[in-house]
């Protein structure tokens, strides 16, 4: 059985996770992830390359950076990850400009160990303080391991047309806005944003929608907002597509912070 369970607490966001038959979509997420594989393989494309987790392996993703996921083979997969946000990871870094993990799986005792106690304070719902200062013992770690390199900063027409997406994600995605706007033909824009993002545009316009999603269903304790205020037809199609990220409908995710 595939289950999904999240907890949030100082502004942490902890997924455990045990799938076998279940598989991510393409997506990406606007946080940082840093996950621990706990039992089994797991296996997923980070761009363009085939990456395997085994147990103890400690998984690394960027902000916006896409992948999929699964279990790779029948005997399944047990993890936990943790979301930060990227202006968080600044502040308890003291980093002035955003920074890029440069290696998508380490296996590292003291790391794991960091990773593992964070989420399991958050997922028992211990005091917020306690978390709060795993989350420094963690970053600590992190900066003196140095696993990252220089955020580089998105081609000026790609940043462009992501400002676009983010302003209209309540709308239908119109390509020829943006297109005239960047003075690009729709098949020269649509290959423009997948060679530099890994993602096609409409895949990203969804992917963001459901992100959003995600904060007003934090934010307001309201699923319905969330399908209004992000352009979902009705529940049901937020919850296909939300499910395909996050391994659960918006419901059960309301339901796990509750």
């Amino acid at each position: 059985m595939d289950t999904f369970i999240y907890k949030k607490s100082a502004g942490i966001t902890a997924l455990s996770a045990s799938m076998t038959d279940f598989t991510y979509k393409k997506h990406s997420h606007q946080e940082y992830a840093i996950g621990v594989t706990l039992r089994g393989i797991q296996q997923y494309n980070l761009e363009g390359s085939l990456q395997l987790s085994y147990q103890n392996g400690v998984m690394f993703f960027n902000p916006e950076q896409a992948h999929d996921g699964m279990a790779h083979d029948e005997t399944g997969l047990d993890y936990v990850m943790l979301y930060i946000d990227p202006q968080m990871l600044l502040q308890i870094t003291g980093e002035k400009n955003r920074v890029r993990f440069s290696t998508p799986i380490v296996y590292d005792r003291n790391l794991e160990h960091r990773v593992l106690s964070l989420s399991h304070a958050i997922l028992s719902a211990k005091n917020e303080a306690l978390c709060s200062e795993l989350l420094v013992s963690l970053t600590d770690y992190l900066i003196l391991t140095n696993p990252y390199t220089e955020y580089k900063k998105d081609n000026t027409l790609v940043g462009k047309a992501k400002d676009m997406i983010h302003n209209n994600l309540g709308n239908v995605l119109k390509l020829d806005d943006i297109c005239t706007e960047l003075n690009l033909s729709k098949f020269q824009f649509i290959r423009f944003f997948k060679a530099h993002t890994r993602i096609s545009p409409y895949q990203y316009f969804l992917n963001c929608k459901i992100e959003r999603a995600k904060y007003l269903i934090e934010k307001n304790r309201d699923i319905y907002t969330a399908v209004a205020e992000c352009g979902f037809v009705d529940l049901t199609h937020l919850n296909k597509h939300f499910k395909g990220v996050y391994g659960t409908t918006a419901f059960e995710y309301l339901s796990h912070l509750s």
